[in-house]
């Protein structure tokens, strides 16, 4: 049975990754490791809890003595690593939080498993996330490629650049097995209420502002997290070694415009008045170094492994706001910094 490992796998792109991988491959024991900061919610993964081939443990990527501990416990064949901070607002707040996490974190993680791999690569594999902020902003035309020059405009995204230098550096100085993936926005169940769209879901339902940077012309390429997940899964099994994949949803939108949209799914579905959440609408002072556009051209995975997005945005949404409008109970709990006390109960700690 083969042992993977999936760093982060209690946040929202990673509690989904988590449950495919759980679900789908019944010869691999999945190990989920998160050091639970604000982000990190066991809730996202009560449906799994319980299988037979699946461990949470709880540690930080920034220990580096306990992840060779962990590596030589468990000999990991695999490591999917999506463990990062990832708010830019965060990351103007405190840049070195992100420098600790994104960069020395994922660097203690590349030595563990250079040690511990150092003998049998074969079989083995390194997974690093990334973003496509990492490429900087670009103009009203024109896409990310993985052949895109590093641009980084934000400490977020800086420390994220600079994960990826390493673990190409890694491959090409020790010969790790390594492969990278570059994703666009995600949304979809589960996403912690400081991003844009659960933000608005949850303020929309209680009649409060909608905050809306600089004047909403800001543009994102918006990809469903669960197509996210399953481009995951086709590039741990069969991305080329040291390879790059970018992973779009090929749906860019303006801020304003997809706040206006919806504003008018919630209203529809809430029995409101078709233009009444507009009015929350509030436009605030614009981010520091705000990129102004991103957008991904993902034909080399669609073209060398096959992956697509399976819904477009518009449908996305209506599933987004559906399974927040039924999973009251997740929003409270994560609003109200309940969802902390899960694991308490749930790990008797």
């Amino acid at each position: 049975m083969k042992k993977i490992l999936i760093t982060g796998g209690a946040g929202f792109i990673g509690s989904h990754v988590v449950r495919l991988f759980v679900n789908n491959y019944q010869d691999y024991y999945i190990f989920n490791l998160d050091a639970l900061t604000y982000a990190g919610n066991l809730e996202n993964l009560k449906d799994v809890q319980g299988a037979s081939n699946y461990t949470f443990l709880k540690g930080d990527i920034t220990d580096a003595e306990f992840l060779d501990d962990l590596f030589a416990t468990h000999r990991f064949d695999g490591v999917i690593h999506l463990a990062a901070e990832s708010h830019v607002d965060r990351s103007i707040a405190d840049p070195l939080a992100f420098v600790k996490t994104n960069i020395i974190g994922t660097v203690n993680l590349l030595n563990a498993a250079k040690k511990h791999w150092a003998d049998n690569l074969e079989g083995k594999r390194f997974y690093h996330i990334s973003t496509d902020e990492v490429y900087g902003s670009l103009g009203e035309t024109g896409f990310f490629l993985e052949s895109t020059p590093y641009d980084p405009q934000s400490p977020y995204s800086a420390s994220k650049a600079g994960s990826d230098h390493f673990v190409r550096a890694y491959a090409n100085t020790y010969k790790l097995p390594v492969v990278i993936s570059n994703c666009s926005n995600n949304y979809g169940p589960n996403q912690f209420p400081e991003k844009l769209l659960p933000l608005c879901i949850h303020n929309i339902k209680n009649n409060k502002p909608l905050p809306i940077y600089g004047k909403g012309d800001n543009i994102r390429d918006w990809l469903y997290v669960v197509d996210h997940a399953r481009a995951i899964d086709v590039i741990f099994h069969r991305g080329r070694l040291g390879e790059t994949y970018n992973i779009g949803g090929f749906n860019e939108w303006k801020n304003l415009d997809i706040v206006e949209l919806l504003c008018d799914v919630m209203d529809r579905k809430l029995g409101r008045t078709l233009g009444q959440s507009r009015k929350l609408i509030t436009f605030v002072k614009d981010r520091a170094g705000h990129d102004k556009r991103y957008a991904i051209d993902a034909s080399k995975i669609k073209d060398e492994l096959g992956w697509q997005p399976s819904l477009q945005f518009e449908e996305g949404l209506e599933k987004t706001v559906d399974w927040y409008l039924a999973n009251e109970e997740w929003l409270d709990h994560v609003t109200s910094g309940a969802y902390q006390n899960y694991y308490q109960k749930q790990y008797q700690i």
